[in-house]
């Protein structure tokens, strides 16, 4: 794929805004001072207000690299120097990824449609500079004719030669002419086909209208919420909106209700959708056939941990084989709660009834309500308990601080320091509750990667955190779900991945991580919201802050998660699969494949059978940019639940500061300077060992 490229996302909704926090903001300018002392340089996104100023900006980044690429492509490679070539290749990718990166964001969240247009637009014209520029033969020369040399170089340097020109070989630059030119075409018919998938999961709607009889069951605390409650008294579900979909799936009584928003969930953007990923489906085999490979996904994961689609399909079949005891017995025990309650001896668990029967269980044998847990999950108070722990187990200090732009209102800005030396390491922003036209669900968003400048200063990187998290009522603070604070220790590892870095160069920074690694990091930091002592920093009971979740009901929710692990992780297997079997597609077999019918057939063998004429796929945004890589998320888990052993083990446990610094040190500042396999081991102080993961998962070593 480009290396231009970044993650984006989906939709939102509803028009809320929170008011900031009392706290007084520090004051941004003192902080950058502090850090030009330091020979560092704490630059903001200068984001655009305009659909016009997009357009300008976008033409004036091109032009500026386009001129540096000229200059570099005149050059003697042969009597260059490692800052003339690949050093300043890497500098001028990294303005413009920086500018795409700034773009993608505003196409996500900004609250005017004009501006997300235009951000459209910008990253459709930046996406296709990216793949000219893989098909620029005349820089290739240049570089290579500079490695040829063989010039001394330390160990990153290298790495960006051996990079650089592989990422030159896997667009097919090393092709001929005519071969290179179709392969080119090609890649830029699927990087526009990759955007309108994205888009029309954006723009993807289904409100449902439901009776206070149909949502019998439901919370209040949900009735009550902002837009939910419509003029003539009945309930509107969006069922594009995670947060609602949930709370409906999980607690009402009424199966058909269930049942109706699940198929409108799965029907999302079908229409459309569809016939665009039959498209990238073809496409992507036959830009695979021509780059000389079997596959889509063996093309991917070339340059990730797995190696090879082979890696990857059996990896999540050895899973799906070792957890088919535990998954069946845990469905059984969802059927026999449904034979009980509806008094039919013989019913069967059907898709809208998994969420539904899987929280009766942990209310019942389990004591675990996780509604009436909300109460002890206060939105601010966890945000601030979160950054708490995280200054204390990686000597990091937080300051809120005043942005001097905000692309919406309530959005927030945060400088992150050495708490030993005060330096300033980076800023974020927290874009955290709904609104229409925003992303919908819960992810970073990288804006600058940290680099060395041409001048030698380091310039500081900046995150952007987007959440949907429920906004508060009238009489009542915005209360979060256990698995929602579990998202937002998990989405601000990304925030951590990408402000602790310092890397060189722009394409060895956290962004530069194999796919199949990125998550591990945040999937660690997941199981500190299940540790009694990690808990008892923060989670209080707004109404009664003396009052803390009770140590046996902690242990009741682990037991709670392990009773139901198998059916989450082989949910989370089908998802990969369907995507490996997607993209294990020959070309020839591509063009004739039925994509719903295939991903469908794979939900029914490894999950559960989907509801008839639905197309779950079509909503599956990860398709867009995660594509052969969803297999990475229980690899990632792997390696973060044997990293999390360690804490586990540690004096401190989960507090424990000295592991945290060795973690900030090995794992998030080296990014990808070095080969991840290397930086996990040393920071385990051993080989690495799938016995964490089997444990949580329940499978019994052999």
């Amino acid at each position: 794929m480009s290396p231009l490229r970044t993650l984006l996302g989906v939709a939102a909704f509803v028009s809320w805004l929170p008011s900031a926090p009392a706290a007084v903001a520090a004051d941004l300018a003192g902080f950058q001072a502090q850090a030009a002392g330091a020979g560092l340089v704490l630059a903001l996104p200068d984001y655009p207000r305009t659909p016009e100023q997009m357009r300008e900006r976008t033409e004036a980044v091109l032009a500026e690299a386009d001129a540096a690429l000229a200059a570099l492509a005149a050059r003697d490679g042969a009597k260059g120097a490692f800052a003339d070539t690949f050093a300043e290749y890497d500098a001028v990718v990294s303005r413009v990824t920086t500018w795409l990166n700034q773009v993608g964001l505003l196409t996500e969240a900004h609250p005017d449609a004009a501006v997300r247009d235009a951000g459209r637009a910008a990253e459709a014209r930046l996406e296709g500079w990216g793949i000219a520029l893989e098909y620029r033969d005349d820089l290739r020369r240049v570089l290579q004719a500079y490695a040829d040399t063989r010039p001394a170089l330390d160990a990153t340097q290298q790495r960006l030669v051996e990079h650089t020109l592989r990422d030159y070989r896997r667009a097919g630059l090393t092709l001929p002419p005519a071969e290179r030119s179709r392969v080119e075409q090609l890649r830029k018919q699927h990087a526009e086909l990759v955007q309108q998938f994205s888009l029309n999961i954006n723009q993807a709607r289904a409100p449902l209208d439901f009776t206070a009889e149909e949502l019998a069951g439901v919370p209040a605390t949900f009735r009550e919420s902002p837009g939910v409650r419509q003029p003539d008294g009945r309930y509107r579900v969006l069922a594009n909106v995670t947060w609602q979909m949930s709370a409906v799936m999980e607690s009402a009584d009424d199966p058909e209700t269930r049942r109706r928003l699940l198929v409108a969930r799965q029907r999302l953007a079908r229409e459309k959708n569809v016939p665009v990923l039959a498209k990238l489906v073809v496409l992507r085999a036959e830009i695979a056939r021509r780059l000389g490979y079997a596959t889509w996904a063996d093309y991917r994961t070339e340059t990730r941990m797995a190696g090879s689609a082979a890696a990857a399909l059996k990896f999540e079949e050895d899973l799906v084989a070792g957890l088919q005891p535990k998954f069946d017995a845990e469905l059984e025990t969802l059927r026999l709660m449904k034979a009980e309650h509806t008094g039919q001896p013989a019913a069967r668990i059907e898709p809208w009834d998994v969420a539904y029967y899987t929280n009766r269980l942990l209310q019942q044998r389990y004591a675990v309500d996780t509604e009436s847990l909300r109460v002890y999950f206060p939105y601010q108070a966890v945000l601030e308990g979160m950054l708490a722990v995280y200054e204390r187990i990686f000597g990091l200090k937080y300051t809120r601080v005043e942005p001097p732009y905000a692309w919406a209102p309530g959005v927030m800005l945060y400088v992150m320091a050495d708490a030993a030396t005060g330096a300033p390491m980076g800023a974020f922003y927290l874009d955290m509750f709904p609104r229409e036209g925003k992303y919908n669900h819960f992810a970073h968003f990288r804006q600058n990667t940290g680099r060395v400048l041409s001048g030698g200063r380091y310039e500081l990187p900046v995150s952007v955190l987007l959440c949907n998290f429920p906004p508060p009522s009238p009489d009542r603070p915005s209360l979060l779900k256990h698995a929602e604070v579990e998202t937002l220790f998990h989405e601000f590892g990304h925030v951590m991945h990408n402000l602790l870095g310092r890397a060189r160069y722009q394409s060895q920074t956290y962004s530069g991580v194999p796919r199949d690694f990125v998550e591990a990091p945040s999937q660690m930091l997941e199981n500190w919201v299940w540790d009694q002592a990690v808990l008892d920093t923060f989670a209080a009971d707004y109404r009664d802050p003396s009052r803390r979740i009770p140590a046996e009901t902690i242990a009741a929710m682990v037991r709670a998660r392990e009773a139901v692990e198998g059916y989450a992780t082989r949910r989370q297997l089908s998802l990969g699969l369907m995507d490996l079997a997607l993209h294990t597609l020959s070309a020839d077999e591509a063009w004739t494949a039925d994509v719903v019918a295939l991903t469908n057939a794979v939900g029914a063998r490894v999950a559960i059978a989907p509801p008839e004429d639905t197309a779950f796929v079509a909503y599956f945004g990860h398709l867009a940019e995660y594509d052969a890589g969803y297999y990475g998320y229980q690899w990632a888990k792997v390696l973060a639940l044997d990293m999390a052993s360690i804490f586990r083990a540690a004096p401190g446990g989960f507090l424990d500061a000295q592991v945290g610094r060795r973690l900030r040190d090995e794992i998030y500042a080296v990014g990808n300077t070095r080969d991840v396999g290397v930086s996990v081991e040393k920071f385990l102080g051993r080989p690495r060992s799938q016995d964490a993961y089997l444990e949580y998962v329940g499978v019994k070593k052999p």
